[in-house]
């Protein structure tokens, strides 16, 4: 469950790293390599954690009232630096082995201290997760499976509070070098907003339980059913030809992976923030009461 980020993490980082030392003689490239090997060899999954809470956002992280809106390095050693701050909306990142910390947007030179790009574990010490809620999560602690949701590979969400986090110099992967922070940024957004082709797994998932409800209401064959069913596949067929494009013109990059095309990422993106909720409204309305009424499991 939610590799994606990890995978856009590391991506998007194997080409600014390279594209880091280019300019400044660093051996970030080289840290970096050497722990996506520990990664791949251990099979481990990576939280990708780029959102910080922003605080004020007519204001960069230097102009805050507090310096922990946004995650910085606040002591540095001999053996590699300690952050402190949060990241924000962080699905996946309490079934993570690694979390990736890096940069939420452009940066200038008095953000030099939040220019930070480092891997740590995600049991590290100074780390605290509050855990998200959704509406019918009491559910699951109802007898029965049914209103479980998916109990190996369920999703969830965490606020993540970084106090005072110890990162090696081995496992930092950008320091100070605030010029590439956007370039980071939009590179990973670039990787991560094709990959919500993803939802159209979803989609298919949910196209089909309507489909199934029809049957079960006896009506498949009515038209107003067979095109609203016919929208839904259009809807989330266009998602997904949009990611797919985005893949397919892509581009190699300096340090020899491929970056997706920026443009048609974007688009993809913006179906995503759209047409999902128009495909869950006609299942909806395919479906009836039924949705938003059916008792639990516990009831029947």
């Amino acid at each position: 469950f939610q590799r994606c980020v990890g995978m856009d993490a590391m991506n998007s980082l194997h080409s600014t790293t390279f594209e880091i030392d280019e300019k400044h003689g660093t051996d970030y490239h080289k840290r970096f390599l050497e722990f996506v090997k520990m990664m791949q060899k251990e099979n481990f999954v990576i939280g990708g954690a780029m959102t910080d809470p922003k605080g004020d956002r007519s204001k960069g992280p230097s102009e805050q009232e507090d310096p922990d809106l946004f995650t910085r390095i606040v002591k540095t050693d001999e053996n590699g630096v300690y952050v402190s701050g949060a990241k924000a909306h962080q699905t996946g990142c309490i079934n993570s082995h690694w979390i990736i910390l890096m940069p939420t947007i452009r940066l200038t030179e008095a953000d030099k201290d939040w220019a930070i790009v480092g891997a740590i574990p995600a049991d590290a010490k100074g780390v605290t997760y509050i855990y998200g809620r959704q509406s019918c999560d009491t559910r699951s602690m109802e007898e029965g499976d049914i209103d479980d949701g998916n109990a190996k590979f369920g999703g969830q969400e965490a606020l993540i509070i970084l106090d005072n986090v110890f990162i090696p110099w081995d496992k930092v992967f950008m320091n100070g070098e605030y010029e590439f922070a956007s370039m980071l940024v939009e590179r990973f957004t670039c990787y991560h907003r094709r990959s919500y082709v993803c939802k159209t797994g979803l989609g298919d998932v949910l196209i089909g339980a309507a489909a199934t409800i029809a049957d079960y209401n006896g009506v498949p064959k009515v038209s107003h059913i067979k095109d609203k069913i016919i929208v839904m596949t259009h809807l989330n067929e266009t998602i997904f030809a949009a990611g797919i494009a985005s893949s397919h013109q892509g581009q190699k990059m300096k340090s020899g992976v491929f970056l997706n095309d920026d443009m048609l990422a974007q688009v993809c993106k913006h179906n995503v923030t759209r047409f999902p909720y128009e495909i869950s409204r006609l299942a909806q309305d395919i479906a009836g009461g039924l949705v938003v009424t059916l008792p639990s499991e516990k009831d029947f």
